[in-house]
C-alpha cells in the first residue's frame, strides 16, 4: 500500500514538538491548555469552535481531535455538523468580499 502524506499516527506525536525547541514549545502547550480551559465558554463550546475552526483552515489532524473532544465534551452530531456549516459560510463570505476588492480594482480601470 502506497504512503500517504497525512498519517493518523502523527497526531500522537504531538507532544513531541518540544523534542527540538522545548522551551518554546512548552509555552505553547502551557497557553493551549489554558485557552481550552473552561472559562466565559464551557469546554464543549471551544471544542466546537476548534472543530469549525479546523474544517476551515483544512487540518486533518485537528478534524480528528475535535471531533474526539466535541464528542467527548458531549455535543452531538447535528451541533458539530452546524459548527462546519458556520465554518463554511464564513469561509465562503470572506471568498465573496474579497469580490469586492475585484469590483473595486476593475471599477479603477475602466473609469
Amino acid at each position: 500500500m502506497a504512503q500517504q502524506y497525512f498519517n493518523k499516527e502523527d497526531l500522537k506525536k504531538f507532544g513531541n514538538i518540544t523534542d527540538w525547541q522545548e522551551k518554546m514549545g512548552k509555552k505553547f502547550f502551557d497557553w493551549y491548555g489554558e485557552v481550552f480551559k473552561e472559562g466565559a465558554l464551557t469546554q464543549r463550546e471551544k471544542s466546537l469552535i476548534a472543530l469549525a475552526v479546523a474544517h476551515a483552515i483544512q487540518c486533518p489532524y485537528c478534524i480528528d481531535a475535535y471531533s474526539d473532544s466535541c464528542i467527548k465534551k458531549g455535543a452531538d452530531e447535528e451541533q458539530m455538523m452546524e459548527a462546519v456549516h458556520v465554518a463554511s459560510a464564513i469561509k465562503a463570505g470572506t471568498t465573496l468580499v474579497y469580490g469586492v476588492q475585484m469590483m473595486n480594482h476593475v471599477e479603477d480601470k475602466m473609469m
